[in-house]
């Protein structure tokens, strides 16, 4: 199969090493959380409770994802075999077309929208139906989801590698304000956040992994920083195009151009990572295969921190010593795991006002019952709001239930526009996106957010990015 990959497109192809560093995507929910809903507490500073996830979550995976388990993960293709009953064929046939699926993705400058989540995860259940039968199907989609959440992994099964009872929970309650020291992303958002026992200390934005490479949900760990990763040009079709400057199993080292990592990398589970490598234009785009992406001068930044977090100091100096030996690998082991809380809220209610974001992986969650779960964890229902701002948020729900090609579901806005005004919105197209190209999608038109003032959200809410300071954020005091 002809792949005309561009040398400029290999800083973005992460999803397939061969040594782990794969980023790929997590099971969706109705949920705006994407965890399994309870009712929501009355204050969002709650601790957060322990979670499962729902039969609603276990979704086709795509397949990408699928290649990347293959690529990264060593057990997985032994408990394919082991707890799904897959015979080598049938396991043979899955790898294949996981691999040419993955190889038939490809970067482009052009900004083309042609691909969805929803798309992507069609395909796969497609292919997999055909390959395993509709049961066998049902439970490699369980299957996976399980180990997106870290909840399988071999990591998660070793009784050293526990961290804290706090660590080990994951917020229910939407919008919920840690209690402890954790790390949360929220990709709708493009927003990672540092917490130091309860307290905002820092925020970043960051990139997130595309439509077809959706960033995982759930509870993952960083146990240690790697400065000056290595990469390790996995055996696919792409790496050795008429264009690459790469070879198959041939190292790339630490510092290279080719080397999508940047200065280090933060395994969180594998496949998954927080790295750098990013460019600025980056950040708040889709720039990932299903990692969270930063600069270097971020990532420098948040290693600082992530550091301080688990009780120990990295000074400048240590990172000026990395930087200049960039042929030299070094890993800084974290004394205590720090938990990596990764979200998936396209509604957040923020410091009086409520913050409504695109439903970037398609996951249905720009809806009336996930707004009052929202409202209500902040002690107030729809009814508190004023006639203008309820067919505000309403509108601005349809609005934001658009996919990564800036079309609208009609099903996903039938409701909404029941309740609201009439809008033009309503004779979008709701058809789902076709799958004729082989383009990974780069970006999406139209807005990724939209602010409404809440009267009654004053003084509440999930804490709001302060003033930027050299390329970061610090939070209020």
């Amino acid at each position: 199969m002809n792949r005309n990959w561009k040398s400029g497109g290999l800083a973005l192809l992460l999803a397939l090493t061969l040594s782990g560093i794969a980023c790929v995507n997590q099971p969706t929910s109705n949920s705006n959380t994407g965890i399994s809903a309870t009712t929501p507490s009355p204050s969002p500073t709650a601790s957060p409770t322990t979670a499962t996830v729902s039969d609603a979550a276990v979704v086709s995976p795509t397949l990408p994802v699928i290649d990347a388990f293959f690529a990264s993960d060593e057990t997985f293709t032994t408990e394919l075999k082991t707890k799904l009953s897959l015979t080598d064929d049938q396991i043979e046939r899955l790898r294949t077309v996981a691999r040419e699926e993955t190889s038939r993705l490809r970067e482009t400058d052009t900004g083309d929208h042609t691909g969805t989540t929803t798309a992507a995860r069609e395909l796969a259940a497609e292919r997999v139906k055909e390959i395993v039968g509709a049961e066998k199907g049902s439970q490699l989609a369980a299957f996976v989801s399980e180990r997106w959440r870290g909840a399988g992994s071999p990591e998660a099964k070793d009784p050293k590698a526990s961290a804290s009872p706090a660590a080990e929970s994951v917020a229910i309650t939407p919008n919920a304000i840690p209690t402890d020291s954790r790390v949360v992303v929220n990709a709708p958002a493009y927003r990672m956040d540092v917490f130091e026992a309860g307290r905002l200390v820092k925020s970043y934005k960051v990139g997130i992994g595309y439509p077809e490479f959706p960033l995982p949900t759930g509870l993952r760990k960083a146990r240690a920083i790697i400065f000056n990763p290595t990469w390790t040009p996995p055996d696919e079709p792409w790496v050795e195009s008429p264009s690459s400057k790469v070879k198959v199993g041939e190292k790339v080292e630490a510092g290279s151009k080719l080397n999508p990592l940047g200065l280090l990398k933060i395994p969180i589970g594998s496949p998954s990572l927080i790295h750098g490598g990013k460019s600025p234009a980056k950040l708040g785009a889709f720039a990932s295969h299903g990692c969270v992406g930063l600069t270097d001068a971020l990532a420098q930044d948040f290693a600082k921190l992530l550091v301080q977090l688990a009780g120990q100091k990295l000074s400048d100096a240590d990172i000026a010593s990395y930087r200049k030996n960039k042929s030299e690998t070094k890993q800084v082991t974290l004394s205590e795991p720090v938990p990596v809380e990764l979200r998936y809220e396209t509604i957040v209610a923020e410091d009086g006002k409520l913050h409504i974001y695109r439903d970037v992986y398609d996951r249905n969650t720009n809806t009336e019952e996930n707004l009052g779960a929202v409202l209500t964890a902040n002690g107030i229902t729809l009814g508190d709001l004023t006639e203008e701002e309820r067919l505000q948020v309403l509108e601005a729900l349809a609005e934001m239930s658009r996919d990564a090609r800036g079309r609208l579901n009609q099903d996903r806005v039938e409701n909404v526009n029941s309740a609201a005004s009439p809008s033009p919105l309503a004779s979008a197209s709701p058809k789902a996106a076709a799958r004729k190209s082989g383009k990974v999608t780069r970006n999406f038109k139209g807005k990724k957010e939209i602010i409404i003032e809440i009267a009654a959200l004053k003084g509440k809410g999930y804490p709001a990015m302060a003033v930027r300071e050299a390329g970061t954020r610090k939070a209020k005091s």
